[in-house]
């Protein structure tokens, strides 16, 4: 799993490319949450388009960003979602929560 991430302005985007389970979960979310505190990040976007797989613990993760970042007054959102990843994402009901965007321009005019 590699990752990318960017901030333009006050929106901490990160870039998914490879596979997203219980073996880079945990990796990751300590990364996320420590760049989100370092630099009192108010949003975060996930770019899902080179995401290969995710399974549970990827579930997991967006929904503990959700809490820490909701609890800050601000959102998550996902964008470049392909197909099977939507799949997955619907069948865990985490769409209820978090807004699917087509693109990154979309996500950062409706954040």
């Amino acid at each position: 799993m590699q990752i990318n991430y960017k901030i333009i302005k006050k929106n901490l985007i990160i870039d998914f490319n490879g596979e997203l389970d219980h073996h880079t979960a945990s990796d990751i979310r300590k990364q996320v949450d420590e760049l989100y505190s370092e630099k009192m990040l108010h949003n975060i976007i996930l770019d899902l388009d080179n995401l290969n797989f995710m399974d549970s613990s990827g579930i997991g993760l967006i929904m503990g960003r959700y809490k820490t970042v909701s609890q800050n007054g601000g959102k998550v959102c996902l964008i470049n979602a392909n197909n099977r990843i939507q799949k997955i994402l619907k069948m865990s009901g985490i769409l209820k929560i978090v807004h699917v965007y087509d693109n990154l321009n979309e996500a950062l005019d409706n954040i």
